[in-house]
């Protein structure tokens, strides 16, 4: 079962500012045609303004930097706003999973940094988390890795969010 993800409207991402974006992979495939071999490109690349908002996108073109433009624009169309703590971390451990991939992110104290893979990293670092332990587990394809922390991303709720819900006061 593929993850449903809460991105933000139109609106509001293309007034965030202060955007940067990581290239994380590209992909090269070959399609075998009379006259030999036609190449095409896949880029994935992560944006975020480093303070909680981050989006990811997935672009395909026949030239590379049409990949990435396109993968670029595409990660600028799927923005998701992150709740972070003060010390910079995450509320509470989370698990997610897409496909054949799942990452566990754990909360970490102050001072610990981002202890992850390559992927999970571009995408803490473009949300704004300077805490944060994480374990990938299944497969380590880089696209699903970060789709996997997308998914774990979106489960997370702030006490006043989970007190909203439950329809209790916070003391």
């Amino acid at each position: 079962m593929k993850p449903k993800f809460d991105y933000l409207d139109t609106t509001e991402a293309s007034q965030l500012e202060g955007l940067s974006e990581v290239l994380i992979q590209i992909n090269r495939s070959a399609a075998v045609v009379k006259g030999g071999r036609r190449f095409s490109f896949s880029a994935l690349t992560v944006a975020g303004n480093r303070s909680g908002t981050v989006g990811q996108g997935f672009g395909k073109a026949r030239q590379v930097p049409n990949a990435i433009e396109k993968a670029t624009k595409d990660a600028r169309k799927h923005m998701l706003r992150v709740p972070l703590t003060p010390d910079g971390s995450i509320p509470h451990e989370v698990n997610g999973r897409y496909c054949g991939s799942m990452v566990r992110l754990i909360p970490a104290a102050p001072g610990t940094g981002v202890i992850a893979g390559s992927s999970v990293r571009a995408v803490c670092e473009m949300a704004g988390v300077k805490n944060i332990l994480s374990k990938a587990y299944g497969s380590t394809n880089p696209v699903n890795l970060v789709k996997a922390t997308f998914h774990a991303l979106t489960q997370l709720r702030t006490r006043e969010q989970v007190a909203q819900l439950r329809g209790v006061e916070l003391t």
